[in-house]
Formats: structure tokens, sequence, C-alpha cells
């Protein structure tokens, strides 16, 4: 029962992020609220406050005419300019930036909700006018109807006025930046408090009974409560195959799990069903659910920076800054993770992406683009000082997956720079961060 709950949270989550979701949400509510008012004008509302409160009438009938005429169809130009907008950005955002940050700036709640005003508005103005309709010789005015649509446009244009300032803000690659860096440091350190720091020596899973995926696309999620619940209640140790995040191929393995499995019952005729059903599988990839999109995105948007197309080496150095943070919150989290129950027995392993591969992905692809360009290099070795002095690494192993990587930058720097102000620039940065690293650790300039 929890894990059919648990599906059915996961899909409203992706829903939520269809640009097309809060706005039908609002729009349902606006039409809702039209037809609310249309009943209490039947029964009299707007002549009862011409009695009592005049002021909260319009009681001509061309002039509410006119008033909901000129406001449907400004909000019909308002609301094409406005997805002409969001169109604009996303197609500049995906030429300049990168093609992945697209269903970030799709799930952006502020715009949804604008767009759904707009919407809400138009449909509630529509139907007013419509029930403007003949009542003997005389036509029946819903004056407190028309009243209240001369306060929902005007909630529509400071909607308006708040879009153009919100879009202009959005297009800013360090604004867009920020937002990936702190969606992922948010990730990060929900996972770093949630990890408890207990040495597990975990079994050998390769002669486990393996368990394969019955859809293709990207792991999402993880129900590890789902799984936790299974495992104590048939005595299993389950372990995640492929990290969050990888695309997996139906009839690939995803989980494997040891214990002992009793097939004559029939509640243990589905457990690989039920255990299978814990994975949620997506074509879609969130930085919400997966930290490791961060430093995918931001790194592809410093590419994009050094192309010959853009040349913007100082957007390049802004997102190595947004790195530094990042791998520097990344070496507080350990590269094996574990579910445990309420005795602290590890019963489920999960498969992380390690700080090696993580560096070296990162600095694989900087390396080859930013070789070139001596500012850049300057600002890697930056941080790969400041990464050596970070507390958090002095009693791990990823002190010597850093220095391997400087030693790679040192290398293809010195390779790609002829100009002995270069190269005397490049030594002297390798110098300073021998003076940070033990001698467990020393290389040579």
């Amino acid at each position: 029962m929890k894990s059919y709950l648990y599906k059915i949270w996961n899909s409203l989550e992706k829903l939520e992020s269809n640009i097309a979701f809060y706005p039908s949400i609002i729009s349902a509510l606006g039409l809702m609220f039209a037809f609310v008012m249309i009943y209490l004008e039947s029964r009299g509302v707007s002549k009862y406050l011409v009695e009592h409160a005049p002021i909260l009438v319009v009681n001509n009938t061309e002039t509410a005419r006119s008033l909901l005429t000129t406001f449907i169809a400004g909000l019909i130009s308002i609301m094409v300019f406005s997805f002409s907008m969001v169109m604009i950005l996303l197609n500049q955002a995906s030429s300049n930036f990168s093609p992945r940050v697209l269903p970030g700036l799709i799930s952006n709640r502020r715009h949804q909700t604008i767009l759904g005003i707009y919407n809400a508005t138009l449909l509630y103005c529509i139907f007013i006018l419509v029930s403007i309709a003949p009542h003997g010789e005389s036509y029946q005015v819903p004056g407190f109807s028309v009243l209240l649509s001369i306060i929902f446009m005007t909630l529509s244009l400071g909607a308006f006025i708040y879009f153009i300032h919100s879009i202009s803000q959005e297009i800013q690659v360090n604004t867009m930046m920020d937002k990936i860096f702190r969606a992922s440091k948010r990730r990060l350190e929900h996972l770093i408090d949630s990890e408890k720091h207990i040495d597990v020596d975990f079994e050998e899973t390769s002669d486990w009974k393996a368990i394969s995926a019955v859809s293709t696309g990207y792991m999402q999620d993880v129900n590890l409560k789902s799984l936790m619940t299974l495992a104590e209640e048939h005595q299993l140790k389950i372990a995640i195959v492929p990290v969050k995040g990888a695309y997996i191929l139906k009839g690939l393995p995803v989980l494997k799990y040891k214990g002992k499995v009793d097939k004559d019952k029939d509640d243990d005729l589905d457990l690989e069903k039920r255990l299978v059903e814990a994975i949620t599988f997506s074509n879609n990839e969130l930085i919400e659910d997966n930290y490791i999109l961060a430093f995918k995105q931001i790194t592809e948007i410093a590419l994009k920076a050094m192309s010959p197309g853009i040349n913007d080496p100082g957007t390049c150095i802004n997102a190595i800054d947004y790195l530094t943070e990042l791998f520097a919150l990344r070496l507080q989290k350990k590269d094996r993770s574990y579910y445990y129950n309420s005795d602290d027995e590890a019963l489920i392993h999960i498969q992380t992406v390690s700080f090696e591969d993580l560096l070296y992905n990162v600095m694989a692809a900087m390396r080859t683009y930013c070789k070139h360009d001596i500012i850049v290099v300057q600002k890697l070795f930056v941080m790969f000082q400041y990464l050596l002095q970070t507390e958090s690494v002095l009693n791990t192993g990823y002190k010597e997956c850093i220095i391997k990587e400087v030693i790679h930058l040192r290398n293809d720097a010195l390779n790609n720079h002829q100009n002995d102000r270069d190269i005397e620039v490049i030594k002297s940065y390798i110098a300073k961060l021998k003076n940070v690293t033990p001698s467990e650790y020393s290389f040579d300039i």
C-alpha cells in the first residue's frame, strides 16, 4: 500500500513540474468563481449592494460591456506576449547555456502562477460578459461581478509587471547558476545530515540474486522506506546497482538481494515485483532528486561560455566558484551510502558516484576546453588549493584524488602554453599547492 501511495505522490511531483500544471488549476478556480458569482447575481447580490453600497456596483450596461470586452482583448494580448517571452527564454537558455537547465526553468512556479492568473481572469471576464442577458425590457447587469473583474484585471497588470522583472532576472546566467547551486546545496546538505558515520563492512553482492528493470528511463528516485519495510519483513539485504540519475535500459539489473524467500507463500510470490516498484523511472532529470546534475549543468554552462561562438571566460570563472563550493560540500559526504534499520544495521546499499569519478568527469571536460586560457587555469588551481585546505578532507582518501587532478591539470597547462610568463605563473601555483600538501602526497613541478 505504501509503495502505491509513493508512486501516486511521485506522479504528482512530476506533474507539478509541467508548465501547464498550475495555470490549469488556477484557471479552473477562476472558472468556478465565475459560476459562483453568476449564481450570487441571480440571488440579487448586485441589487442589494445598489441599495446599501452603490459604490461597489457598476450599474450601467454599456459601461460593463465595454470594460469586460476591453479586459478580454487586453488579457489575450498580455498572454500572447508572456508565452512568447517564456519560449524566447527557453530557446536562449538552451542555446547559450545548456539544454539541461530547461526542466528547472519550465517548472518555475512563479511564472506558472502568473500565467494562471491571466487565464483565470480571462475566463472570469468571458463568463461574466455572457451573463449580461436581457431581463424584460432591460438588461440584468452583474454590477458587483464587473467590479470584481476590474480588481482581477488590476491584479493581472501587477502580475504582468512582476513577470517582466522575473523573466529579465531568470535569463541572466548568474541567476541561473545560483538557482542550480542552491538546489544542489540543499540536496547535499540533506544527504550529509541523514548520513550515519558508521563504518560498515557490507557483503560482496556478486552472487546475489538480481532483479532487472521492467521499463527504460532515468532512475529518478528510490523509495528507501518501502525497501526497508520489505527487507525487515523478509529478512533481506538489498543492493541498488545503478547510481541515481543513470539511464537504465529494460532488462538490465537494478536491484540485488540476498535472503531466504519462500516461493510457496502467496505473500512472497510478488516480492520481486514489489521490490522493483520502489524504483521510479522518468525521462526528466531534476536537481532536487540528484545533486550530481548540478555539477553537470554548471560544467556545461562553463564549457559553453568558453566556446568560440560565445567566448565568455568571466562566466566560466563564476561557474568554477560555484563548483568549488559544491566540491567542498561533497568532501563531507561518504562515497558509500547505506540505509539503516532502527538497530543501526545496514540493510540497503545505495550506489553513489564516488568523489574521484565526479572530480575527474568535471575536470576532464574543463581541461579539454579551458587548458589554453591561463586565467581559467589559474582559477582551477585556486579551486584545488581551497579543496586541499578544507578541514573535511584532512582524514579521508579524497586528498589523493585531488592531487591526481592537479597533476593532470599541470601537465595539460604546461603542454599548451609556450609563453615564459604563463609557464612561470603555472609553476608558481604548483609551488603553492605543494606547500599545502602533506609529504606522502608530494609531487614534482
